[in-house]
């Protein structure tokens, strides 16, 4: 059993690489041009293939420990009218794309058949990652989406010096992951959103019965 869930996460984990990383990239380009930033079209970044896209260190350890990331997209905040919003919103767009992703999942979770375990077992790990993924970004920490967000409420002097050690910070946020401090309260959000996707999709469910 233990080796059917190990094929089975590392299944969704190359899934997860050949395409929810190219999504999540997309998604922060695909809205910074909605914005007025054309550089990641110009760089041909606004595609899903994975290539253009994924990062080979970020890969690995998304693959063997969990946790990666790809390439990023490169954004010109100069090009927006509003600075600060739109780098907010299009950070905010990489993580929304993965949510959206997991409700997706949650949906065909609980189409399949009980009998169907080992494909029930997949979309669940890919729900779960997916989930991960995007509450991993949104913490307010360079280089993380999360501190993008964070460029709202914090005077531009103070984010553009804390973004001098962005280096440093990542590598003390892994170290605080891989020692467990933050997994309580990241499995914690994690699971509000799963909570969440199953009693909205229940909800969705019922309406379209009833209706």
């Amino acid at each position: 059993m233990q080796i059917q869930q190990y094929m089975a996460s590392l299944l969704v984990r190359v899934f997860i690489i050949i395409l929810i990383l190219p999504l999540h990239e997309l998604a922060h380009g695909f809205v910074a041009l909605k914005l007025g930033d054309p550089t990641a079209k110009n760089q041909g970044r606004l595609t899903l293939n994975p290539i253009k896209h994924l990062d080979p260190i970020g890969s690995l350890s998304l693959l063997f420990l969990g946790i990666g990331w790809a390439k990023p997209v490169p954004i010109n905040p100069y090009y927006f009218k509003r600075r600060k919003e739109g780098m907010a919103l299009s950070a905010l767009a990489g993580p929304v794309a993965n949510l959206l992703a997991a409700f997706v999942g949650v949906i065909l979770f609980k189409l399949i058949p009980v009998s169907a375990s080992a494909v029930q077992t997949v979309v669940l790990y890919f729900i779960q990652i997916n989930i991960f993924l995007a509450v991993f970004n949104l913490i307010p920490v360079p280089p993380l989406d999360g501190s993008r967000i964070m460029l709202l409420f914090l005077p531009e002097k103070y984010y553009f010096n804390l973004m001098k050690y962005e280096q440093f910070i990542f590598i003390g946020l892994i170290i605080l992951i891989f020692s467990n401090v933050l997994s309580g309260p990241l499995s914690f959000v994690s699971n509000g959103f799963m909570f969440l996707f199953d009693k909205l999709t229940w909800f969705l469910g019922s309406m379209w019965f009833l209706g």
